[in-house]
C-alpha cells in the first residue's frame, strides 16, 4: 500500500497528464508562452478512494507556479498531504512536496527537489539535469539519520526531459486530438521512463469550473518496467480551452478507485 499511496496518490496530480513529447518546440500551439499561461497559477484538488458506495477522503493536493525574476525559469511547487479517512481509519499519513525548476524557453526540467514523508519515514532528494553531459544525477538523504549514506543514481538523458511535475505542464502546451498516441521521457528518482499516453476521447463533464469539454488522457504508467510496477489504469480529464486545466483524474488499483477532483483554480499576475 505504501508504494501505491506514495506514487499513485501522493504523485497523482504530478502525473496528471503525462503526455506531450512535442513540447520541445515551445512556441506554444495556442499562442501563449509558458510564463503567460502558468505564472501565478494555483490549483487545488481533493483526493478520494471510491469504495463501498461512497467516497473516502484521503488527500489534498496543490500546485502553484511562479516566475523567477531576472531569468527564464519557472518554479512549480506541488504538495500532496494525507487527510480525512486515511488518517482516522488507517492511521496512514504522508506528505510529498516537489519543487521543479524548468527553463520556460525550452521547457525542459533543470532541477527537482523533493521532501517525502510516509509515517515516520522521511527522505529528502534532489535531481540535477545536466544536458551538456546528458545525465541526470539523483541524491537522496535521510534527515533523521545524517550518518546514513546518501542514495545516489545517475542515468543518461536526452535533449528534452521532464520530471513528474513538468510533464503535466508540458501537455498543456501542445495540440491534442482524439486518437493521438504519444511517448516521451520522464525522470523519477534518477531513473528514466518512456511513458506512452493515448488521447482517448473528448467529453463534456461537470467540474468546479462548470460543465466543460475535456480531453480524456490515458497515461500508461502501470505495469512491468513502468512508473508503478503493478496492475492498474489511469485516466485524466483536461479542459479543451486555452488554459488546459486538469480537472479530474481516476486511478483503478487494488485498493479501489482513487478519484481526484479540482476544487479551485486561481491566477494572480
Amino acid at each position: 500500500m505504501n508504494s501505491l499511496f506514495s506514487k499513485a496518490v501522493g504523485s497523482l496530480i504530478i502525473l496528471f497528464a503525462v503526455a506531450g513529447g512535442a513540447v520541445a518546440q515551445t512556441t506554444i500551439s495556442h499562442g501563449v508562452r509558458p510564463t503567460q499561461l502558468f505564472a501565478g497559477e494555483s490549483l487545488v484538488y481533493d483526493g478520494k478512494v471510491k469504495k463501498f458506495l461512497q467516497g473516502l477522503t484521503i488527500a489534498e493536493l496543490t500546485m502553484a507556479t511562479t516566475a523567477v525574476p531576472g531569468s527564464n525559469d519557472l518554479v512549480v511547487k506541488s504538495e500532496a498531504v494525507s487527510k480525512g479517512t486515511l488518517l482516522k481509519l488507517f492511521r496512514y499519513s504522508f506528505v510529498q512536496r516537489y519543487e521543479s525548476t524548468v527553463d520556460s524557453t525550452s521547457f525542459r526540467i533543470i532541477k527537482t527537489s523533493k521532501h517525502d514523508v510516509q509515517k515516520q519515514r522521511i527522505r529528502n532528494s534532489e535531481a540535477i539535469f545536466n544536458y551538456g553531459e546528458k545525465r541526470v544525477t539523483f541524491v537522496e538523504t535521510d534527515p533523521v539519520d545524517p550518518n546514513r549514506p546518501p542514495r545516489m543514481i545517475a542515468s543518461e538523458i536526452g535533449d528534452q526531459m521532464y520530471d513528474m511535475i513538468t510533464a503535466i505542464y508540458a501537455v498543456r502546451l501542445v495540440p491534442l486530438t482524439v486518437g493521438q498516441r504519444l511517448e516521451f521521457p520522464v525522470s523519477d528518482s534518477g531513473l528514466v521512463y518512456n511513458v506512452p499516453i493515448v488521447i482517448a476521447g473528448r467529453e463534456r463533464i461537470k467540474t468546479a469550473l462548470g460543465r466543460v469539454w475535456c480531453f480524456r488522457v490515458e497515461p500508461e504508467i502501470f505495469g512491468e518496467g513502468r512508473l508503478i510496477e503493478q496492475k492498474g489504469s489511469m485516466a485524466v480529464w483536461i479542459t479543451d480551452d486555452q488554459r488546459r486545466i486538469p480537472v479530474r483524474a481516476e486511478v483503478d488499483s487494488g485498493i479501489g478507485k482513487i478519484e481526484i477532483k479540482l476544487k479551485s483554480a486561481t491566477q494572480t499576475k
